[in-house]
């Protein structure tokens, strides 16, 4: 499961963002952009994806002068059934102002397309309509948001009106590293479930040409309540 807010993926845990890309000729720029990146372990709001296992992900990026962008992103999965691997389709619009304000509005849908019932339907895809506001301060940047979950399948991890608050702070240093720390909070519709907490530390390094290097900590208080840490490298085109 993509971290959702456009902006978030480019800056923390999962990172898609856009370094590079195909210009096109029109009369507003818009911009292609192709991302790779092998991680020890796959983490998703404080839960391992891929039952502690490495992960290859990719995916490509459409972003258009106006603020509209539009992608797909994919990853193995491990669930302990057939489902093998995740496919994220994402739009929204996002945009940065000189003041240091930016927004980050769309929606995602995460497909896992060989996890069907007996029947043949789909049975773990949902779909999530999110929000971001950021500030960038100049030595530290702030930002946070909401996803709201607005249709699910018959066994889908999340279901209607579960919703995932999650705040966050960025600090570079040395100009080539950067800090990131995010806690997120998830609310489920259903009154019998575990609300919890989780908390992700980042520490990253950009490598230029190399691409993108990062060592992270994840924790949630509710279920296993251990630390546990995985790194990750990224790169874009």
């Amino acid at each position: 499961m993509k971290k959702f807010a456009y902006s978030a993926v480019a800056t923390a845990i999962l990172a898609v963002g856009s370094t590079g890309g195909v210009v096109f000729t029109s009369s507003a720029a818009a911009e292609v952009s192709v991302n790779i990146g092998v991680v020890s372990n796959y983490f998703f709001r404080g839960f391992s994806e891929t039952d502690d296992g490495a992960a290859i992900q990719g995916g490509v990026d459409y972003e258009h002068a106006s603020g509209f962008y539009a992608g797909t992103w994919t990853s193995n999965v491990d669930f302990g059934d057939s489902t093998s691997y995740e496919l994220d389709l994402y739009a929204g619009y996002a945009d940065e102002f000189d003041n240091g304000f930016g927004y980050d509005v769309g929606y995602i849908y995460y497909a896992y397309p060989d996890a069907r019932d007996e029947d043949g339907s789909l049975s773990a895809d949902f779909g999530e309509v999110y929000g971001e506001v950021s500030f960038d301060t100049g030595p530290v940047g702030l930002y946070g948001g909401l996803a709201w979950v607005v249709n699910d399948s018959d066994d889908s991890a999340l279901e209607d009106d579960d919703r995932y608050y999650y705040a966050g702070l960025e600090v570079p240093f040395a100009e080539v590293y950067a800090m990131d720390f995010l806690v997120g909070r998830t609310d489920f519709d259903d009154s019998d479930a575990d609300n919890y907490t989780h908390y992700t530390a980042s520490l990253t390094r950009d490598a230029a040409e190399f691409g993108e290097f990062s060592f992270n900590l994840e924790y949630e208080d509710e279920f296993d309540k251990d630390v546990k840490a995985w790194v990750g490298w990224s790169t874009s085109f």
